[in-house]
């Protein structure tokens, strides 16, 4: 990150020793200083509007759309440009992202590799891709610019606000009996990449989240009697 410019760091429940002995990393003490640790991959991203998970497809069929590496400096630029927010996320080293974890991205960025080694060290993985969005002019710099110009188009839902939607359809889909009680998790799973699908505006989101609301509502007549929907 360092070496191409760029200095936000989010790091998910990281394994404590590993995660202190990075501290001491050459060249970059500031950027580990100033690192956020957070629990779940959700607070990471709460605020970005696009959010691009890495991986290979060899071993994997995606269930969002899937680009490959050199595609993806247009994607960033353009939500960037329109004042969102963006981010890369790498899974651990030995099993990369999970299926879970893709639920939360937005696009699959695959780097382009050997067919007979498709899998890549974790620092290099990183490194191939910055310097990917580097050499086309992002840095956090570029980014600071970018969020001072005027938006080109409608800003996407932030991540916490599609969280918060998907917990509102799901409390209606539960309320409904819309499935058994064993297919929540799946239900809960396919819910979050549908919206990510979307591409839904922030104002969308919020209309959504209204009509959501005022069905759950009418759903649950006995305990709502004598007030009205929140």
């Amino acid at each position: 990150m360092a070496n191409f410019g760029f200095a936000r760091l989010a790091v998910v429940a990281p394994y404590a020793p590993h995660w202190r002995e990075a501290r001491s990393a050459v060249g970059a003490p500031e950027l580990l200083l100033d690192a956020r640790e957070t629990a779940t991959l959700t607070d990471a991203i709460c605020d970005c509007t696009l959010v691009v998970g890495t991986g290979t497809l060899t071993y994997r069929k995606p269930e969002q759309p899937a680009v490959r590496l050199p595609e993806l400096a247009p994607l960033v630029r353009q939500e960037v440009e329109r004042g969102g927010r963006v981010a890369m996320v790498f899974g651990p080293e030995k099993h990369g992202l999970t299926r879970e974890d893709l639920a939360h991205c937005h696009v699959l960025v695959e780097i382009p590799t050997d067919a007979r080694q498709p899998s890549m060290n974790l620092g290099q993985a990183v490194a191939v891709c910055l310097y990917e969005l580097a050499s086309r002019g992002f840095s956090a710099h570029a980014g600071a610019v970018a969020k001072e110009a005027a938006a080109s188009g409608e800003l996407g839902a932030r991540s916490a606000e599609l969280e918060r939607l998907a917990g509102v359809v799901e409390e209606t889909m539960l309320a409904a009996g819309y499935s058994p009680g064993v297919m929540e998790a799946a239900n809960r799973h396919d819910l979050r990449v549908l919206l990510r699908r979307l591409r839904l505006s922030a104002a969308d989101t919020r209309r959504t989240m209204g009509l959501f609301r005022r069905i759950l509502w009418r759903l649950r007549p006995t305990q709502n009697a004598g007030h009205g929907p929140e």
